[in-house]
């Protein structure tokens, strides 16, 4: 399957997967379409981003719906559009429950300090979709002639860390924030940093050299621009 991706905002990455990077945090959003179902990798900041993101999911497969969700981590800007896709069967890391169900408050206010209105915060978080599936090593979806691997990498970024590796001519890998392009790796207070590089080394043998890595923030990359994030992530923690 594939289309014009650009002409409704989204980047082409192989036949039947794309992305786009949204507006205000530049996080990106990923569809992997398969025959009869379809992966979305994370769901914006808010539910309005959410149901504009289903809108648009919709479009791309001529009136199909997103069927599963996987969330690479459990931060405002990633997870507070799920609400938007009901019906749906959603992965998350395993734990990433635990954090969710007792973090509302947290995931709220953080939202708010980083300029989501509150009433949207509020709304968001009134209504959070816990993950129905927890991925503790690797997990393989069929989506109808394509499988994709969902593989718990972290901790890293956060405790919580879900990468997914969809196959291909050329491999994609959406990488969450355990990679980010556009900034500096944000290491906040539920960072793991002693295991970030190693969670690093997990992406890259996933993908490999020839693999196309997507941030959770930026613009995609390859296998070298993850080593060297690799690389100073581990001198800026003092990791081996």
């Amino acid at each position: 399957m594939d289309v014009a991706w650009e002409d409704f905002g989204w980047e082409r990455l192989a036949d039947g997967v794309g992305r786009r990077r949204l507006p205000v945090w530049d996080a990106t959003t990923a569809l992997v379409v398969g025959e009869d179902r379809a992966l979305l990798y994370d769901t914006g900041a808010t539910l309005r981003e959410g149901a504009a993101i289903r809108a648009q999911a919709q479009a791309l497969m001529g009136g199909r719906r997103v069927t599963h969700v996987a969330l690479s981590h459990p931060h405002f800007d990633h997870v507070l559009g799920t609400a938007a896709f009901s019906g749906t069967e959603v992965y998350g890391a395993v734990g990433v429950d635990t954090v969710l169900t007792g973090g509302r408050d947290a995931l709220r206010g953080d939202a708010v300090r980083h300029g989501v209105a509150e009433a949207d915060a509020v709304e968001a978080t009134d209504v959070l979709v816990v993950p129905h599936h927890l991925v503790c090593g690797e997990w393989t979806l069929e989506l109808g002639g394509r499988q994709v691997l969902l593989a718990n990498v972290g901790p890293g970024h956060s405790g919580h860390d879900l990468a997914v590796l969809v196959p291909g001519s050329r491999e994609v890998v959406l990488c969450g924030d355990l990679v980010e392009e556009s900034g500096d790796p944000q290491a906040g207070s539920d960072a793991v940093p002693s295991q970030w590089p190693a969670a690093l080394d997990r992406l890259l043998e996933l993908g490999g050299e020839d693999a196309l890595y997507v941030p959770g923030h930026g613009a995609v990359v390859g296998a070298g621009f993850v080593r060297a994030q690799r690389d100073e992530l581990a001198r800026r923690f003092g990791v081996s």
